[in-house]
């Protein structure tokens, strides 16, 4: 898939439903008794794994129309008949590991190549500290793994790092285990499981600890089915977006944004380069608030991004070092060490691919530095199947004094199915090469 420079682009467009929510929808839907009806969930290819997965474990899945499901639960899971595929979700299996892990269940999950290169023992340590078993057929704390559940004790688990999906897979075994689980994290991590959780009729209590919070939920309460409206996922607006600062004349709009304070770190570190950011429409949608976000050309700085901002935006990382590359000096990104486990080493194929552009970038352990300016492109991009690398770089393509190849475009649709076709409703040259 090939990006050539553009004009201007201008347009709304809507951004695909949020893929967290999506999996939380379906996960909690399965675990709760009774129905739950899903508005806006996210079709993309993570999320298909996850609806066929929670099949698999018992639950009922109809798919009534675009982006409207219906998951009927029983109150539990049952043994599934095979293996548990989650392809390349990685949030799919960590979550479903910690449902799992509290039915008397024997699962056996696995993924694809890049989910087979991504640690689980981060998961599977503190469930194995709650009681569950696992084993490792293969390489330990890497997929294929084989989980045995049921019959957990309550856990009061510190983490070291913010992480979600370490805190939610904890939280979700814990509603069937035996006391009270807490989670302390070090730093706020995005807290869509919390939200709803009790939107799911449980009680969840958050107090602050220190710069985090502790999290702590009782075992034995019974989820209820209920509905869930999917507001639009903010690392993929993101795409569209950055596209809309970068390209000169442009101003591009993203209706039904997820405006969750622990998820816009993107949007504040933008602002902070001189980003003409707007915000209208401002509205609730599925417990959070949502609105409609522009983006109009502008003429970035770079800076040096607080590293406890990284909880809030580690996915976006890949897009903001393809902005940064156009910005005025240099942009300093620290302690973003996660995304070397992420679908794939993102620091260091985001320098490679930047590099590549003639963007001059030093990388570190835990980060690296974009130095911004004009970007010559004209480079064959290597993306390892990794999503938002693709994407960050074609956006990257529209605004390169060449265009920019990327080699691995199929994996885009784990995300953002749909993400070629809205960009060129945009105005975006982005084509498949011959």
């Amino acid at each position: 898939m090939t990006a050539r420079s553009a004009p201007p682009l201008s347009g709304a467009v809507r951004a695909p439903g949020d893929k967290s929510m999506s999996h939380r929808a379906l996960i909690f839907g399965a675990m709760a008794a009774g129905v739950t009806e899903i508005d806006g969930l996210l079709e993309g290819d993570d999320v298909l794994a996850t609806a066929r997965a929670v099949e698999s474990f018992g639950a009922g899945v109809e798919r009534l129309g675009e982006g409207r499901w219906r998951v009927t639960g029983h109150g539990g899971f049952r043994s599934p008949g095979g293996v548990i595929d989650c392809g390349n979700a990685g949030t799919g299996v960590r979550l479903l590991m910690g449902a799992a892990a509290g039915y008397p269940v024997s699962v056996t999950f696995d993924g694809d190549a890049s989910l087979r290169k991504r640690p689980m023992k981060r998961v599977t340590g503190p469930l194995a500290g709650m009681g569950a078993r696992f084993g490792w057929p293969g390489e330990e704390d890497r997929l294929p793994v084989e989980l045995s559940g049921g019959g957990l004790k309550a856990i009061d688990y510190v983490q070291t790092v913010a992480s979600a999906q370490i805190k939610s897979a904890i939280l979700l075994a814990g509603l069937n285990a035996d006391g009270v689980t807490t989670v302390t994290e070090p730093e706020p991590s995005r807290d869509h499981t919390e939200r709803m959780l009790r939107a799911f009729g449980a009680e969840v209590g958050v107090l602050p600890a220190g710069t985090g919070w502790r999290v702590s939920l009782t075992g034995g309460q019974a989820l209820t089915g209920t509905a869930v409206s999917v507001p639009g996922d903010p690392s993929s607006a993101a795409f569209p977006l950055a596209a809309g600062l970068i390209v000169p004349g442009s101003a591009v709009t993203v209706e039904g944004v997820m405006l969750n304070p622990l998820r816009t770190g993107l949007l504040e570190t933008w602002r902070e380069m001189g980003a003409d950011l707007t915000v209208a429409n401002r509205r609730m949608a599925g417990g959070e608030e949502v609105g409609d976000v522009t983006a109009r050309y502008s003429r970035l700085r770079g800076v040096v991004v607080p590293p406890d901002r990284a909880a809030s935006m580690i996915d976006e990382y890949p897009i903001l070092a393809a902005t940064a590359a156009f910005a005025d000096g240099a942009t300093v990104m620290r302690g973003i060490g996660e995304m070397r486990v992420k679908e794939s080493d993102r620091i260091a194929l985001m320098a490679a691919g930047l590099q590549a552009c003639g963007v001059r970038v030093e990388e570190e352990p835990e980060g690296f530095t974009v130095t911004g300016g004009a970007v010559r492109g004209g480079a064959m991009v290597t993306t390892h199947g990794d999503h938002r690398i693709a994407m960050s770089h074609l956006v990257l393509g529209l605004a390169a004094a060449e265009a920019v190849t990327v080699d691995e475009p199929g994996m885009i649709a784990t995300s953002f199915p749909g993400f070629v076709e809205l960009m060129r409703g945009l105005g975006a040259d982005i084509a498949a090469t011959a």
